[in-house]
Protein backbone atom coordinates (compact mmCIF):
# COMPACT_ATOMS: atom_id res chain seq x y z
CA UNK A 1 0.00 0.00 0.00
CA UNK A 2 1.40 3.57 -0.63
CA UNK A 3 1.81 6.02 2.28
CA UNK A 4 2.79 9.45 2.21
CA UNK A 5 5.34 11.07 5.12
CA UNK A 6 2.71 12.25 6.99
CA UNK A 7 0.47 8.48 6.66
CA UNK A 8 3.90 6.90 7.99
CA UNK A 9 4.57 8.81 11.27
CA UNK A 10 0.31 8.47 11.90
CA UNK A 11 1.08 4.72 11.20
CA UNK A 12 3.85 4.61 13.65
CA UNK A 13 1.91 6.53 16.59
CA UNK A 14 -1.09 3.95 15.70
CA UNK A 15 1.32 0.78 16.44
CA UNK A 16 1.19 -0.37 19.95
CA UNK A 17 3.89 -0.14 22.59
CA UNK A 18 2.92 -2.72 24.86
CA UNK A 19 1.60 -6.18 23.74
CA UNK A 20 2.89 -9.91 23.94
CA UNK A 21 6.54 -11.02 23.15
CA UNK A 22 5.46 -12.33 19.54
CA UNK A 23 3.63 -8.83 18.76
CA UNK A 24 5.84 -6.57 19.72
CA UNK A 25 8.72 -8.42 17.44
CA UNK A 26 5.90 -8.03 14.55
CA UNK A 27 5.58 -4.28 15.45
CA UNK A 28 9.00 -3.78 15.53
CA UNK A 29 9.20 -4.69 11.85
CA UNK A 30 6.56 -3.06 10.55
CA UNK A 31 8.41 0.14 12.32
CA UNK A 32 10.63 -1.06 10.40
CA UNK A 33 8.90 -0.85 7.13
CA UNK A 34 7.74 2.27 7.93
CA UNK A 35 10.59 4.24 9.02
CA UNK A 36 12.91 6.53 6.86
CA UNK A 37 16.01 6.05 4.18
CA UNK A 38 18.81 8.07 4.74
CA UNK A 39 17.74 9.68 1.30
CA UNK A 40 14.28 10.06 2.11
CA UNK A 41 15.47 12.31 5.35
CA UNK A 42 17.84 14.30 3.09
CA UNK A 43 14.99 15.00 0.58
CA UNK A 44 12.36 15.73 3.36
CA UNK A 45 14.99 17.16 5.51
CA UNK A 46 13.16 16.81 9.04
CA UNK A 47 13.56 18.98 11.29
CA UNK A 48 12.15 18.31 15.18
CA UNK A 49 10.54 21.46 16.79
CA UNK A 50 9.21 20.58 20.57
CA UNK A 51 6.71 17.88 19.90
CA UNK A 52 6.07 18.79 16.19
CA UNK A 53 7.99 17.80 12.91
CA UNK A 54 8.75 19.51 10.28
CA UNK A 55 9.70 18.56 6.69
CA UNK A 56 10.01 19.51 3.24
CA UNK A 57 6.13 19.53 2.24
CA UNK A 58 6.85 20.09 -1.28
CA UNK A 59 9.45 16.67 -1.63
CA UNK A 60 5.98 14.54 -2.39
CA UNK A 61 7.58 11.26 -1.38
CA UNK A 62 5.38 7.64 -1.54
CA UNK A 63 6.60 4.29 -0.32
CA UNK A 64 4.79 1.41 -1.48
CA UNK A 65 4.75 0.11 2.37
CA UNK A 66 3.97 -3.96 2.86
CA UNK A 67 2.90 -4.73 6.14
CA UNK A 68 1.92 -8.49 7.49
CA UNK A 69 -1.71 -9.74 8.29
CA UNK A 70 -1.38 -9.46 11.80
CA UNK A 71 -0.21 -5.82 12.41
CA UNK A 72 -2.44 -4.62 9.50
CA UNK A 73 -5.30 -6.17 11.62
CA UNK A 74 -3.60 -4.25 14.74
CA UNK A 75 -4.07 -0.98 12.51
CA UNK A 76 -7.77 -1.89 11.43
CA UNK A 77 -8.66 -2.28 15.43
CA UNK A 78 -7.26 0.87 16.65
CA UNK A 79 -8.54 2.56 14.14
CA UNK A 80 -12.00 1.30 14.74
CA UNK A 81 -11.97 2.01 18.08
CA UNK A 82 -11.04 5.77 17.44
CA UNK A 83 -13.87 6.05 15.05
CA UNK A 84 -16.46 4.03 17.86
CA UNK A 85 -15.33 6.01 20.53
CA UNK A 86 -15.59 9.24 18.04
CA UNK A 87 -12.11 9.81 18.60
CA UNK A 88 -10.89 9.60 15.20
CA UNK A 89 -8.77 12.45 14.13
CA UNK A 90 -8.42 14.54 10.46
CA UNK A 91 -4.85 12.92 10.71
CA UNK A 92 -6.20 9.61 10.73
CA UNK A 93 -8.99 9.49 7.94
CA UNK A 94 -6.95 8.95 5.11
CA UNK A 95 -5.59 5.51 7.47
CA UNK A 96 -8.70 4.63 8.00
CA UNK A 97 -9.80 5.02 3.98
CA UNK A 98 -7.17 2.87 3.35
CA UNK A 99 -7.20 -0.02 6.18
CA UNK A 100 -10.99 0.26 6.90
CA UNK A 101 -12.93 1.14 3.89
Amino acid sequence: MELSVVERLNLMNLLPNEGTYINLKLVRVAREELSFSDEEVKVLGFVQDGDQVRWNMKANILKDVRLGEVVTLMVIDSLKKFDEGEKLKNDHFSLFEKFCL
